[in-house]
């Protein structure tokens, strides 16, 4: 996949990643809380609300850098080869680390993680020309 297209794909993963808290969160807090503005913290019932918010957390820090390298590729026109292969794990990989978190599938999430920050690695290296 390009690094657009995996850019692209990154969006969707984050619409995914709020719908999913968004889900879990009306299925297991208070009627309503969602719509209010959360001044007080509700306590949650079970531990898959705790997860998807946890896991959306997680998404954003990584989301971060990932968009800002992947621009910097396009803008640079140094698309392509490792950096194409990066994004295409890390996106990949990304898709893979939400279930595993919600599902609190330990180690594999560790290693799932550890496997997107080489694709980012992958592509901060065909950026500045390792």
């Amino acid at each position: 996949m390009s690094e657009l297209t995996c850019l692209e794909l990154s969006v969707v993963l984050w619409l995914v990643h709020v719908l999913v808290q968004a889900a879990v969160g009306n299925a297991v807090l208070p009627s309503g809380y969602l719509a209010t503005s959360r001044d007080k913290p509700a306590e949650a019932p079970g531990v898959l609300y705790g997860r998807s918010c946890r896991a959306l957390a997680n998404y954003l820090e990584n989301f971060t850098p990932f968009v800002a390298v992947a621009l910097a590729l396009i803008a640079t026109q140094r698309t392509g080869g490792a950096g194409a292969i990066g994004a295409t794990i890390w996106i990949l990989a990304r898709i893979v680390y939400l279930p595993v978190y919600v599902f609190g599938i330990i180690y594999v999430r560790t290693i799932v993680w550890g496997i997107s920050i080489i694709g980012l690695v992958m592509m901060l290296g065909r950026l500045i020309g390792w």
